[in-house]
């Protein structure tokens, strides 16, 4: 059931991390993060800024609320259960981000060659 829940739990932490990271719906606001990274004088304020444009870095901040939360853990019911769940939530959640990623780069991949093939096609009649 532990292991069911990781796979499950990881979900959301991927959505979240993934929409504010690379989504249109969050744009303004990841360039607004973007220059404020490159730009703020306290080297804290530079990495928070940060964390909002790179989705394994916010993926970890997302697992640990969503630790505080749930109070998951994973394997150990004192304080290694949530580390170790709180790494397991990471990995996985990346992992689902890579396979989106693939998967989004290949759709993107077929429709230029569809839009390719369609104006060669409208070219030739």
């Amino acid at each position: 059931m532990q292991v069911i829940s990781l796979f499950i739990l990881a979900v959301p932490i991927a959505s979240a991390a993934w929409t504010i990271t690379h989504e249109e719906i969050a744009r303004e606001f990841r360039e607004m993060c973007v220059g404020k990274s490159t730009t703020c004088r306290r080297i804290y304020q530079r990495k928070f800024f940060y964390l909002f444009t790179c989705e394994y870095c916010f993926s970890h901040y997302l697992a640990a609320i969503l630790l505080i939360v749930t109070h998951y853990k994973l394997l150990y019911l004192d304080w290694r259960g949530y580390l170790v769940s709180g790494f397991s939530l990471v990995w996985i959640a990346n992992v689902y981000m890579s396979l989106f990623a693939r998967i989004r780069l290949e759709v993107k991949k077929e429709r230029v060659e569809i839009d390719k093939q369609e104006s060669a096609n409208s070219f030739q009649q």
